[in-house]
């Protein structure tokens, strides 16, 4: 006798960013799982999973918002809970992945951090990962398992097509965003520049633009970058466009950190819109008038029913996923 088991999804969602968890699970049609995460009086803290979850395909959504390392401990908490538990797959869904910067050693006696975050979910029980726009393509080879590095192009370059004009310039803010940079000028059809850039040595959060490489005056600038930390990159780029002559300049990135100072420099530079997606929380109090969010939570919804149904991740986005 030969028994077909049913195959079972369930989602859940750490404390991060429930919002985005609950627009993936409204476009997947299913309903969140319960966590029951809690904290001790000394700030430890616990889950227990309101259902049984043994033999179920899990995926738990959390993306790395500040305080990034009690996002990443809620959700080591939540996944070694899980493989206790006998899920039977445990995807980590983690739409920013935490300490992405720190992906190499650039001098002596450092860590190299983003490693050191893939092995801690793999000791926990992550089976598989997904995120969205990596730092770099190489942390993909930090997790010994599957990694599906999903990409927010779709729907900024929906955004461009329905706001944009024909005469725009995408630029990379520094010489290592060239190549995804070309890639949205290959499927709008426009010019591409780019800012050579260099920090300060020993500096994290300074920058020093240089000469812009590429025909942008009179036109509009659309900078592309994978996130906006602390601004500085992308108003010093911004600074140096206007210099050269640009007539207007816009600032997209998917990831929106927005630390110290970010908020006064992107208010002060010479940037009219700032686009960033939902891959963290961007709450009221700090979206200025030229800050626009836009959702991937399609895009992540699509992900995940993909890796659910053993279907390819990246037919969704035509291979443009790959770094």
């Amino acid at each position: 006798m030969e028994l077909t088991p049913k195959r079972r999804l369930e989602l859940v969602s750490g404390r991060a960013h429930p919002e985005l968890a609950e627009e993936i699970a409204k476009s997947l049609g299913v309903n969140l799982g319960e966590t029951n995460l809690t904290e001790f009086a000394d700030s430890e803290l616990h889950c227990r999973y309101g259902n049984s979850i043994r033999g179920v395909d899990l995926f738990i959504v959390q993306t790395h918002a500040a305080p990034v390392n009690d996002s990443i401990m809620e959700m080591l908490v939540m996944l070694d809970a899980a493989k206790r538990a006998s899920a039977k797959r445990i995807t980590a869904v983690c739409p920013y992945y935490g300490y992405s910067r720190q992906d190499r050693k650039s001098t002596g006696r450092e860590p190299i951090t983003a490693k050191l975050v893939a092995d801690l979910l793999s000791a926990a029980g992550a089976d598989r990962i997904v995120s969205v726009d990596l730092h770099s393509g190489q942390i993909q080879g930090f997790f010994d398992g599957p990694v599906d590095h999903l990409t927010a192009m779709p729907v900024l370059i929906d955004y461009l097509r329905s706001h944009g004009d024909s005469d725009m310039v995408i630029v990379s803010p520094d010489a290592g965003r060239v190549k995804v940079a070309e890639r949205y000028s290959q499927v709008l059809g426009a010019d591409l520049a780019f800012v050579h850039k260099r920090r300060p040595r020993g500096s994290v959060d300074e920058v020093e633009a240089f000469e812009v490489v590429g025909r942008v005056g009179g036109r509009r600038c659309v900078i592309i970058d994978d996130m906006i930390g602390t601004a500085g990159t992308v108003c010093v780029a911004a600074e140096r466009l206007v210099e050269e002559g640009a007539t207007d300049v816009w600032a997209m990135a998917t990831h929106a950190i927005l630390a110290g100072p970010a908020l006064d420099r992107l208010k002060a530079a010479p940037i009219s819109r700032v686009v960033v997606t939902n891959t963290l929380p961007v709450p009221p109090e700090r979206r200025i008038d030229k800050l626009e969010v836009i959702s991937v939570a399609q895009i992540i919804a699509d992900a995940i029913d993909a890796v659910f149904e053993d279907t390819s991740v990246s037919e969704i986005f035509g291979g443009q996923n790959l770094l």
